[in-house]
């Protein structure tokens, strides 16, 4: 069932079925969500269920307000807190230890936990409302089926899992990429997934380095080596062996799509092209939607050429990496 965000009416409706238990897609300015009141671990089971993911792959909770992360949070580290400061309402989400009496399925059992005070406004409205009838925070991971890409249009949640699910619209997300994560759990920050948010960025608000992942981090949402992935298969290379391939590919070859910034297709070949835009930005904006065009093709084969390696493509090439890896 899709309803327009902007109708407080549809808002209200869609905050009594988080109250009572149910499931909700909502737009986040990153990508589309499937919540339920993180309060309450038989609610959260339904999205494990739903989307088909592991139940030891936690969810990250979504705040009204940043100051909601009192209810969850067990500690709130300075780093987190200057974190928080910098970028919430916004794309980023803190892994920070857990209230033992709280919100154990959303963490998957674990002692801490992802929060993220998101910024659009048809999911802050949501949140808010949600709260007003004693729901403290709402887990959703992205509105899809497990490992699979991530909506970032109402009409993906839909063509997901069809239209019994009540849909919040809230238009095309802006950002277009999940949020980063940074582990505040460790004394140090970790960034455990890239997005929007560069490192510099990040790391000019924490005041330090971010670290690298280890074995120590905590399990997070998004991070998992294969992820992101469309149905035909998707090969990421540099533009020169992408070149190469296409010179040498046989003329009977129909069945293959080319998604790439520079490198276009050879004359007179019947393949199908869809270009990158050249922005890291907009190639964030557009990569979930773009992936899902060309998957709806009916290719076997996706060939995409890897993004440069300026640190403000990480989160796109984060996202094709895990994407080809699943593949």
């Amino acid at each position: 069932m899709l309803l327009a965000g902007e109708d407080p009416i549809a808002v209200e409706r869609a905050a009594q079925v988080l109250a009572e238990g149910g499931l909700v897609g909502l737009p986040t300015e990153t990508v589309y969500g499937l919540g339920a009141r993180a309060d309450r671990d038989e609610a959260v089971a339904a999205i494990f269920t739903l989307k088909g993911r592991p139940s030891d792959h936690p969810l990250i909770v979504h705040l009204a307000e940043p100051g909601d992360a009192a209810g969850f949070a067990a500690d709130w580290p300075p780093v987190a807190q200057r974190l928080a400061e910098a970028f919430w309402p916004g794309p980023l989400t803190l892994i920070v230890p857990r209230r033992p009496e709280r919100a154990a399925a959303a963490a998957a059992g674990q002692g801490s936990i992802g929060l993220r005070c998101p910024a659009h406004p048809v999911a802050r409205a949501l949140l808010r409302a949600a709260r007003e009838r004693g729901v403290p925070g709402v887990a959703a991971p992205s509105a899809n089926r497990f490992g699979r890409i991530s909506p970032t249009r109402a009409e993906h949640v839909v063509e997901e899992f069809g239209d019994t699910l009540l849909v919040l619209d809230g238009g095309a997300c802006p950002v277009g990429i999940e949020s980063a994560i940074v582990d505040c759990t460790r004394g140090h920050p970790v960034l455990l997934r890239p997005g929007q948010l560069g490192r510099e960025r990040l790391e000019a608000a924490a005041g330090e380095a971010l670290r690298e992942p280890d074995d120590e981090a905590p399990r997070a949402s998004g991070t998992l080596e294969a992820h992101y992935a469309p149905r035909a298969r998707l090969r990421l290379m540099p533009a020169p062996m992408l070149n190469t391939a296409l010179q040498v590919l046989g003329p009977g070859e129909v069945k293959l799509a080319l998604y790439s910034r520079t490198v276009r297709l050879p004359p007179g070949s019947r393949l199908r092209h869809k270009p990158m835009p050249l922005q890291a930005d907009a190639a964030a904006h557009d990569l979930f939607a773009d992936l899902r065009e060309i998957d709806a093709l009916g290719v076997d084969l996706i060939w995409v050429e890897e993004p440069p390696p300026d640190p403000a493509w990480d989160g796109v090439r984060d996202r094709l990496r895990r994407a080809a890896a699943a593949s």
